[in-house]
């Protein structure tokens, strides 16, 4: 072959390699854009609900003012109403695709919730000590009522929307394997030799949870419903449940193996033990595993 053809070989080569790695590398940009405004999208939602509850805050707060006439209770009132204003107008100014602070205003719009729900309390206790303050109260129950309607509404997409971010940005568990192994590190298959049980998974890619540390808690459950642990524990459902292993990783939002090992010092019993895999209080992974 002379060097002619071999150039013209050669080049058609690279560009046929060329194009191969831009269709990859576009495909992959293409994927991750959609994920992205996916997410804005659902956080947009999450916003404008936001923006309608603090504005009927405001509008509950004039109303309530409106029907009393204790100075210093109007005075509560007008400050809760200017701190409800304030976030209201963070909120507008904080741009959708800032999950961080737009999470930050909704811990700020529940707390705002529980401060209203104790005025129309106070405020109803004022009217039963006061008879002359009966009727105008009786009307502003009313309207709280249906306000109470209208937020409890508001809060249900809410809580629907939070769902699907909370869902799409959770660390997931995959390809989970469960190795025993004898003293000398080898696989094992008889129960009496076990000394160590591997576990390896990976953390799947997820572009749209937050980079940084996080603590991972491994539980192994004996086929008699018993937690193997060593004393630990963390919280999950408000309740402390024992672990089996902790590990602490840097997740950088890309495909990550992780493994995790307990050493066995105690007599294990034959039949099926369960692996369940927590993070950031979620069950990201679970598997069974028979041994005999």
């Amino acid at each position: 072959m002379d060097n002619k053809k071999l150039f013209t070989y050669t080049s058609i080569g690279i560009a046929l390699l060329m194009a191969a790695i831009s269709a990859y590398m576009y495909t992959q940009m293409h994927q991750q854009q959609e994920q992205n405004q996916q997410m804005i999208q659902v956080l947009e939602m999450d916003k404008a609900e936001m923006e309608n509850e603090y504005k009927q805050f405001s509008m509950q707060y004039n109303e309530m003012m409106a029907q009393i006439n204790n100075d210093s209770l109007i005075n509560q009132l007008a400050i809760e109403q200017q701190r409800s204003d304030s976030l209201l107008q963070e909120l507008q100014r904080t741009k959708a695709n800032d999950a961080r602070e737009i999470m930050r205003l909704k811990k700020e719009l529940a707390t705002l919730r529980q401060v209203l729900r104790d005025y129309i309390i106070q405020i109803d206790s004022l009217g039963r000590e006061n008879e002359a303050l009966k009727v105008d109260n009786t009307n502003l129950r009313q309207e709280n009522q249906q306000a109470q309607a209208d937020i409890s509404n508001l809060t249900n997409q809410n809580e629907q929307l939070s769902d699907k971010v909370a869902i799409a940005s959770q660390l997931n568990a995959t390809s989970i394997s469960v190795i025993p192994l004898n003293k000398r590190g080898k696989e094992c298959k008889k129960i009496k030799d076990v000394k160590k049980i591997a576990i390896h998974f990976t953390i799947s890619r997820n572009v749209t949870t937050a980079t940084g540390m996080r603590t991972l808690y491994l539980r192994i459950t004996t086929p008699t419903g018993e937690t193997l642990s060593k004393g630990g524990s963390f919280d999950f459902e408000n309740k402390q449940l024992p672990y089996s292993i902790r590990k602490d990783i840097e997740y950088t939002g890309q495909e990550q193996a992780v493994s995790l090992y307990w050493d066995v010092n105690e007599t294990l019993s034959g039949g099926e033990y369960r692996i369940d895999i927590f993070a950031d209080g979620q069950v990201i992974g679970q598997t069974r595993h028979n041994l005999k």
